[in-house]
């Protein structure tokens, strides 16, 4: 590694630390995704997100990005399946990011989604693996599970092992919201940052949604068709309720509001070209002053 002679004034940490260019975007032992489900959902996270507080150059989000968060262990990582970063530029120095370095974004991420595999509870749900999702019924009387003195020490300064997701989103980053959801039991859990640890919130089972009122913005499971595929899917809904709408919605939606214009438009035409018609004026007269062509005239009933 390069370092930098500092001047005086010192340069800013951005010109002296290590840099998404400087750390690996890839690891060679763990190539792809480990299924269409963890390419598919990111995509509909990000393209269904309307931030009202943020200009759509004011936040980030990223999937299956290498997370550095430790500038002491610049080896260590996380690589959350989905993440918002708020505050930020939606591009690094005017690049597309290869990775989010937290001592040079210097914004953590304000949600983090995690999709549940098999064999990943204990990691994606630390304390809580074998515990029972929280509902409204319940939550009244449920407390964070007591952490044992190994997990609670994992990570700290001297230990050779890196922390657990866990730990890195509650104790080290200290993500407002962190979201877990498994699509085989099509189970979501939410964990807010309450006095620095994270608490269940409670979901209904019935309807799966969770509001986060700093964003004005909420996460719900949404039953649907998104890449061909029809099933129950993670998607962002607003404060009246409704589904927010990806682009490619919006777009179709916008072109079936323009053709019921249209169509509208032509039906009062008609309806004036057989008025005049009836007031006894020729089908010529009535091209030329309703711009409706003499077969559309031809085919009004009664003509």
């Amino acid at each position: 590694m390069t370092y930098v002679l500092q001047p005086d004034p010192p340069l800013p940490p951005w010109q002296t630390l290590p840099t998404m260019y400087d750390l690996p975007c890839e690891d060679p032992e763990e190539p792809g995704l480990p299924d269409e489900f963890h390419d598919w959902q990111p995509q509909l996270l990000s393209r269904t997100l309307r931030l009202n507080q943020y200009p759509s150059d004011q936040f980030f989000t990223g999937s299956d990005l290498n997370l550095y968060y430790d500038l002491s262990h610049l080896q260590w990582y996380k690589r959350p399946d989905w993440f918002l970063a708020v505050g930020v530029s939606r591009l690094y120095r005017g690049d597309l990011r290869r990775s989010y370095v937290i001592w040079q974004e210097t914004h953590a991420p304000f949600v983090v989604v995690e999709f549940l595999s098999p064999g990943t509870e204990t990691e994606d749900l630390g304390p809580f693996a074998d515990s029972e999702p929280v509902t409204e019924e319940s939550s009244e009387f449920t407390q964070e599970p007591e952490l044992s003195i190994e997990a609670s020490a994992n990570g700290q300064s001297g230990e050779a092992k890196p922390p657990s997701k866990w730990e890195v989103y509650e104790r080290i980053l200290r993500v407002p919201y962190y979201i877990v959801f498994d699509r085989h039991s099509n189970q979501l859990r939410c964990f807010q940052l309450v006095g620095g640890h994270y608490q269940e919130q409670p979901i209904q089972p019935e309807n799966p949604r969770l509001w986060i009122p700093e964003l004005a913005i909420g996460l719900g499971l949404w039953q649907g068709e998104f890449a061909g595929i029809d099933r129950l899917w993670l998607r962002w809904y607003d404060a009246q309720n409704y589904w927010i709408a990806t682009d490619t919605e919006q777009a179709l939606e916008q072109a079936e509001r323009e053709r019921q214009r249209a169509n509208q438009a032509e039906a009062r035409l008609l309806q004036v070209a057989q008025n005049l018609l009836q007031s006894g004026m020729a089908i010529a007269q009535v091209s030329h002053l309703t711009g409706l062509s003499e077969s559309q005239i031809q085919q009004i009933p009664g003509v």
